[in-house]
């Protein structure tokens, strides 16, 4: 339980983090912003095919009578939707990073420098890490469809398709979540994907109590926008625990006169 609290404090420090650098903040929200309107396009568009989609996979039920057959596909479109939002919510993260790779990355940096007076450095150039960070969010979001199509399945299962099934939905949007923001910080340490993911999977509450509640808060219109650059930064400071850097100072409070980041911020 203390890394499932540990977990959620670090989200709440990097808010506090960014709260005391308003500039940095203010630059976030732009990549945000962008992705926003994609992904409000594609909601729209969504929700307007949603009931043919249901009917289309469910004909079996066409014959059925009422009330069950709307019951039945009720159901189904809540554990539909259900998975479209744990999709979407990995993809909104890795989308909103890869376009604002290079601040993220600065910002990144920027916490390391006031936490630990020194920041890794990857060494490659920015379309190297473009290249790096697509080809790594892509594989994460293949695992992410497989599970959501296990997910989609299980949620054909009476009773615990309505209950059980999207709270393990949460927990798989969490966790992954939770990869593709400690993602900045790790490449920058050189860290792969694989060993990442391992990384993860070793202290598990620590990592549900960052991404499961930033996953409920993505679900409220226009605050992934708003908390993405406080993510980051407390996705950097989950990374210093995890790897077992010190902190001189508690965690959340930049240094007076702080060193600047390299010339690419």
């Amino acid at each position: 339980m203390r890394d499932l609290v540990a977990g959620m404090t670090y989200l709440a420090q990097g808010q506090r983090w960014v709260g005391r650098n308003r500039r940095q903040w203010g630059f976030g929200l732009l990549p945000g912003l962008i992705t926003l309107v994609g992904y409000a396009t594609a909601a729209v568009v969504l929700a307007f095919w949603a009931d043919d989609f249901v009917a289309w996979a469910t004909p079996f039920a066409d014959d059925w009578g009422s009330p069950w057959v709307g019951l039945f596909r009720g159901a189904l479109m809540t554990v539909f939707f259900g998975a479209v939002l744990m999709l979407s919510t990995i993809t909104f993260t890795a989308v909103t990073l890869l376009v604002g790779q290079p601040f993220y990355e600065a910002l990144s940096e920027r916490v390391d420098l006031a936490e630990g007076g020194s920041a890794a450095e990857s060494g490659l150039p920015l379309w190297r890490e473009l290249w790096i960070s697509a080809r790594e969010s892509l594989a994460v979001l293949v695992r992410v469809a497989v599970w959501g199509v296990l997910l989609f399945a299980l949620g054909f299962v009476p009773v615990i398709g309505q209950t059980v099934i999207p709270v393990l939905g949460f927990l798989v949007s969490g966790f992954f979540l939770a990869e593709e923001l400690t993602a900045v910080a790790l490449q920058r340490r050189g860290v792969p994907l694989r060993e990442r993911l391992r990384l993860l999977r070793s202290r598990k509450l620590l990592t549900l109590g960052f991404g499961v509640p930033l996953a409920l808060l993505f679900l409220v219109p226009f605050v992934a926008v708003f908390v993405m650059p406080g993510a980051v930064a407390g996705a950097t400071l989950l990374v210093r625990n995890l790897m077992g850097e010190e902190t001189p100072e508690p965690a959340g409070e930049p240094e007076q006169g702080v060193p600047q980041p390299p010339a690419h911020w």
